[in-house]
């Protein structure tokens, strides 16, 4: 099953509590780029970015109220092509099972996730981020 991502990419954009702050002035910085793709993301990570950057961001519910398994969802109906996830890696965080199970399905169904800054920036500077793109997942799920 070959999987086809257009070059309007869906991306959701994701951030714990601490991290936040990282991922919008990182949309900041790149705000040109990723309005040209359908942004959503958890709770109040998407209502900050809406009101910090103007981006139009789709929201869930928030992560500890079940946004992460929206967009786990979202992700196995190949309704979302890749995620920003700014995760704070050292701070528990009191829904850590439902943030694995999000990146579990990531990991099912070979979507592409960023889960810093570094691994953000070679995502979107990538000349296949704003190109229409076919790939042949490796799924887990289809051994």
């Amino acid at each position: 099953m070959s999987r086809h991502l257009q070059a309007r990419k869906r991306i959701a954009l994701i951030a714990h509590d601490n991290m936040k702050k990282s991922l919008i002035d990182w949309c900041k910085e790149n705000r040109e780029a990723l309005a040209k793709h359908e942004l959503c993301g958890t709770g109040t990570t998407s209502r900050l970015i809406r009101e910090e950057t103007g981006l139009p961001v789709k929201s869930y519910l928030s992560g500890p109220l079940g946004g992460d398994q929206q967009i786990g969802a979202a992700l196995a109906e190949n309704k979302i092509d890749m995620v920003f996830f700014f995760s704070d890696p050292l701070t528990a965080q009191p829904h850590d099972p439902d943030v694995k199970a999000l990146l579990r399905i990531a990991q099912v169904y070979d979507v592409p996730i960023a889960m810093n800054r570094a691994s953000a920036n070679y995502f979107i500077t990538s000349p296949l981020f704003p190109e229409a793109y076919d790939y042949e997942p490796h799924l887990v799920a289809g051994r």
